[in-house]
């Protein structure tokens, strides 16, 4: 694999693992976050290119890809992984929180597409690589905003596949379980236990191989969260507290959140 691939919010967890592991596929690999002292010492680390990114400003994310052909040449790839997570009732919810994790989540995932397909679309190749979650399919209380912003990037991204088919452009969505990184911390998988982001990371590298519509790690999510979409509202409200959705974050511990709850700015009002 030589392709190039840029992916966003990669400091850190997800994004890093996948950034390993097409580096390690072969892939020309620039990565992407805000804190862009150290995105560039990871880059370093792991033999990528690193520049700061800001998701929600179309200006940084243009720079970005920009950056991302002029050091490795034309864009192949572009997975849209930042994403930002705050967990609680909505009527708690801080109002400039609400904003930002719907501007990162499902903004910033418009914004990059939208730029990456500028880029893709007059060379008829390419692909677009949404990490979503396991949340773009279910609905569990104290997590409104989290879920609608997975929820919008599910819908953008079938609509995207829609809008390009027979162009010669592929439109991924990933979609994990609870992975144990900073941002469900404090918080249960559905089922088992969480995943690691090297899994996530390897999932997204074959991926980049394989070009499929749809990923779910681990492989026996599909299931869970496909079939009760098909059942009206009030069967699938059962299925769902059968499952225990409903209660997966009404227990969550917020001192394990703290640190992370602050570096991205959230709160509570």
């Amino acid at each position: 694999m030589a392709a190039v691939v840029a992916i966003t919010g990669a400091a850190r967890g997800i994004g890093r693992a996948a950034a390993a592991e097409l580096i390690a596929d072969g892939a020309r690999v620039a990565i992407g976050d805000l804190d862009g002292a150290l995105t560039r010492r990871v880059a370093d680390e792991i033999g990528a290119a690193g520049y700061e990114l800001d998701v929600t400003d179309e200006q940084s994310f243009r720079r970005f890809l920009d950056a991302v052909e002029e050091t490795h040449g034309p864009l192949d790839v572009l997975v849209n992984n930042a994403g930002i997570m705050t967990v609680g009732p909505l009527v708690g919810e801080d109002a400039a929180s609400v904003a930002r994790v719907i501007a990162v989540n499902l903004g910033g995932t418009v914004t990059g597409t939208r730029l990456a397909l500028e880029k893709m679309l007059p060379r008829g190749r390419g692909q677009i690589v949404d990490v979503a979650s396991a949340s773009s399919w279910v609905t569990p209380a104290n997590l409104a905003v989290y879920t609608a912003s997975k929820h919008g990037v599910l819908g953008l991204t079938d609509a995207v596949r829609a809008e390009v088919r027979g162009r010669g452009i592929a439109v991924t969505a990933v979609f994990p379980n609870v992975v144990a990184t900073d941002l469900a911390a404090g918080t249960k998988p559905l089922r088992g236990e969480s995943i690691s982001p090297d899994e996530v990371g390897r999932a997204i590298a074959d991926a980049v191989r394989s070009r499929p519509a749809e990923v779910y790690v681990p492989r026996s999510l599909s299931r869970i969260l496909r079939l009760p979409r098909s059942l009206p509202a009030r069967a699938r409200a059962v299925v769902w507290r059968t499952l225990g959705v409903d209660r997966l974050y009404g227990d969550v511990d917020p001192n394990a959140r703290a640190g992370y709850m602050q570096r991205i700015g959230g709160g509570r009002r």
